[in-house]
């Protein structure tokens, strides 16, 4: 698995995008209409956007909390320190339990059977061969701070104890969550807004969705823009 982790951390941005696309695949539903009755959609909606919502919620805290140089070097696995501090003090993955949760919330807000049974397990099991090739990694190169780290934090199921106190104790850097995860917010609204538009036009109206959608697509578009420009122009302090 390690091989197969090392392989996908260098497609792991495109991996994200294509798992995206696939919940375009016609599917039956998670919750049905004859099961659920005629509010069956309440369901897929509250419980997908709780879920979906949470995972980037995980995800801003982690950065806002501990920034972290992302990406590896060179599409290879790389990192100069080991980092304890922030949400990785509660668990040793917390973007990645973030990223799992957004695509679970975006499959049931889909209201996919085949994408929470089927292409989420998938997901899983290739985060957690790249959780692996990344463990490997960080063991050769901190060694014994790494299992002792290791030997305190789960590496996915977070442990709670003490988290009220790990955020107080930290300043949340919102600068630093929104010009460094524009990629993800971007992605992410698009994701939900998109869904909605076409699973649920009940709530946004029917009719029009190809302009609806392209209205999101043109308003991220220029989010994403100006965040990149603002960055790399380096108008803004991230430390």
């Amino acid at each position: 698995m390690i091989k197969i982790g090392n392989f996908f951390f260098k497609y792991r941005n495109q991996l994200f995008i294509f798992l995206y696309a696939l919940l375009l695949i016609p599917s039956a539903p998670l919750f049905s209409r004859e099961i659920f009755g005629d509010c069956y959609w309440v369901y897929s909606f509250v419980i997908g956007m709780i879920i979906t919502t949470a995972g980037i919620g995980i995800r801003g805290l982690t950065i806002g909390l501990t920034f972290i140089e992302r990406g590896g070097k060179n599409l290879k696995i790389h990192a100069d320190a080991l980092i304890t501090k922030g949400l990785f003090n509660h668990c040793r993955n917390p973007l990645y339990v973030g990223n799992n949760l957004m695509l679970l919330g975006l499959g049931i807000l889909s209201n996919s059977l085949i994408y929470v049974l089927l292409v989420f397990p998938i997901f899983l099991f290739l985060y957690q061969s790249i959780v692996l090739a990344e463990e490997n990694f960080l063991n050769k190169q901190f060694g014994d701070q790494y299992k002792a780290y290791c030997s305190k934090v789960n590496r996915w199921l977070p442990n709670l104890n003490g988290i009220g106190k790990t955020i107080k104790s930290m300043r949340f850097n919102w600068a630093v969550w929104f010009f460094t995860e524009y990629n993800t917010q971007v992605f992410w609204i698009a994701g939900v807004s998109l869904t909605i538009i076409f699973k649920y036009p009940g709530l946004v109206g029917e009719g029009n969705e190809f302009i609806k959608s392209l209205i999101v697509i043109l308003a991220l578009a220029l989010y994403y823009i100006v965040l990149r420009w603002v960055r790399k122009s380096g108008k803004v302090n991230l430390n």
